[in-house]
């Protein structure tokens, strides 16, 4: 539906050419159909993106929706027992808890979360639950864990042994954020463009090891580890959530792409306004990939060792991300 303004432009371009304003109507309007979308693509952090790709991409393919693509794609990882920082098999906090982050974002923006979540290996899919189900956008605590036993999850202990062990071994430390890189792989953000052009993200995470019990990421808050914007474009972060709250991170990259910056350039901006806040922040690391409408990607980092994976055309590789240092 036309808006008033749309009208009368068109109403005024018939009078000059001899056209009037539902001809040219439907003229915009078969012009805005034959607008081929550049997707499917799939990007997502680390190299355990590329099996999260591969899923998500077997969806698209098939005319998928972006937002059942971002879902299953992170899931597989979430599944996965051997990564230590998602899901499954994730770093407990300081007392020895698993507890997991998670948010989710379709092309309508609507959106769901859920955070300090036991017991469930699985938060991407109670936060979709949570954006389709309820009013609300996050869910906390007993509470998300309370809604998804009553939507059919089932209980189950998130610590595995090795990751038992890991977590032994590293003392006392409470050093998390050095421990954010190549060796400590950290989230899995997924930003997926469908074959209609549409785009949704999911962020999900166990959080830093040996976090203090009750702490809370970037990853399920909507606007810092996951944002997007149907007419602009997505971006989802990594790393020491900390500093991408602070700085609104991927709400942030989403405006600078609204402003004409390119995903990179925008990746790029936000990754030195963080590392300029102070001393402390250019220690840690944070990394952010972004899509826009057109289909570009880009990925940026405070520290070397971030690496992003990319699906286009049916390719599906590994990148390892420029970084500010």
């Amino acid at each position: 539906m036309k808006s008033r303004r749309e009208f009368l432009q068109l109403s005024a371009l018939g009078t000059v050419v001899g056209l009037s304003p539902n001809m040219l109507s439907a003229m915009s309007d078969a012009n805005q159909k034959i607008v081929k979308s550049p997707g499917p693509i799939a990007i997502s952090t680390w190299n355990h993106g590329l099996p999260a790709n591969a899923v998500a991409w077997e969806l698209l393919k098939k005319g998928g929706s972006a937002l059942d693509a971002v879902e299953k794609g992170v899931r597989v990882v979430e599944d996965d027992p051997d990564n230590m920082t998602v899901g499954l098999g994730g770093f407990p906090d300081i007392e020895g808890n698993v507890t997991l982050d998670a948010s989710i974002m379709d092309e309508k923006q609507q959106c769901g979360s859920v955070a300090f979540l036991q017991h469930i290996k699985n938060p991407i899919s109670v936060a979709r639950l949570v954006m389709e189900k309820t009013k609300h956008v996050m869910l906390v605590g007993d509470g998300a864990l309370q809604f998804a036993l009553q939507h059919g999850f089932s209980k189950q202990n998130l610590l595995t042994e090795n990751t038992l062990k890991a977590w032994e071994k590293m003392g006392g430390s409470d050093d998390a954020e050095s421990l954010i890189n190549i060796e400590n792989h950290d989230t899995i953000g997924m930003l997926v463009m469908d074959g209609k052009g549409d785009l949704s993200g999911a962020c999900t995470t166990s959080g830093a090891a040996r976090k203090v019990y009750g702490r809370v990421g970037d990853s399920p808050i909507i606007g810092a580890g996951l944002f997007v914007d149907n007419e602009v474009g997505g971006a989802t972060a990594t790393g020491w959530g900390e500093e991408v709250i602070r700085n609104a991170g991927s709400a942030i990259v989403v405006e600078l792409m609204r402003q004409g910056r390119s995903p990179q350039e925008a990746c790029e901006e936000i990754v030195k306004r963080i590392a300029s806040r102070s001393d402390a922040a250019k220690k840690v690391q944070v990394g952010f990939i972004a899509i826009n409408r057109e289909g570009e990607t880009g990925a940026f980092a405070i520290q070397p060792g971030f690496y992003y994976s990319l699906m286009k055309k049916g390719d599906n590789k590994s990148y390892k991300s420029a970084s500010l240092y």
